[in-house]
C-alpha cells in the first residue's frame, strides 16, 4: 500500500512539473502543493520535491515529515547546505530562503498547528510514528 502511495506522489510531481504548474497545485485530496527546487548537497545537481504547504503571513511553510520515517527527507539536508532555493506554486516561481523551525523555537507550536490543519492532522500522525523531531521549514520570499 505504501508503494502505491509513493507511486501516486511521484506521478503527481511528474504532472506538476511537465505541465509547468497548469496542473498539480492541488494534491489528490485538495491539499495545496508547491514544487521545492533545491541543489543536491553532494552532487550539486538540481532536485525537485512536491510538498504540501501552508501560509504564515507572507511566508510558506513545509514540513520535513518524510511520512514519519526515521530519517528526515533529503531535501532538508540540501536546504541546510544551501538555504537559498526556489519554489513554484502553480505557474509562479519565487526565490526563497529556507529557515528550519525546530521544537524549541517559540513559533514552532503555532506553525505546527497551521501546517497540520492544512494537511488534515496527518503531520501529527507522522510525528507519532517516529522518535525524531519533525522540522517545519519557513520559506521566505527574497524579492
Amino acid at each position: 500500500m505504501r508503494d502505491l502511495y509513493h507511486d501516486m506522489l511521484r506521478t503527481h510531481q511528474w504532472i506538476y512539473e511537465n505541465t509547468d504548474g497548469r496542473l498539480g497545485h492541488r494534491l489528490l485530496f485538495g491539499n495545496p502543493t508547491l514544487l521545492l527546487r533545491t541543489t543536491g548537497r553532494r552532487t550539486g545537481l538540481p532536485r525537485t520535491s512536491a510538498l504540501i504547504y501552508a501560509r504564515d503571513g507572507e511566508n510558506y511553510l513545509v514540513v520535513a515529515s518524510n511520512g514519519g520515517a526515521p530519517r528526515s527527507p533529503a531535501w532538508l539536508a540540501n536546504l541546510r547546505t544551501k538555504p537559498d532555493c526556489e519554489i513554484q506554486i502553480g505557474r509562479r516561481r519565487l526565490p526563497v530562503t529556507a529557515r528550519p523551525t525546530l521544537p524549541d523555537d517559540p513559533d514552532y507550536t503555532r506553525r505546527w498547528e497551521i501546517a497540520d490543519k492544512v494537511n488534515r492532522g496527518r503531520y501529527t500522525q507522522y510525528q507519532q510514528r517516529t522518535t525524531r523531531s519533525i522540522s517545519i521549514i519557513e520559506l521566505r520570499p527574497t524579492n
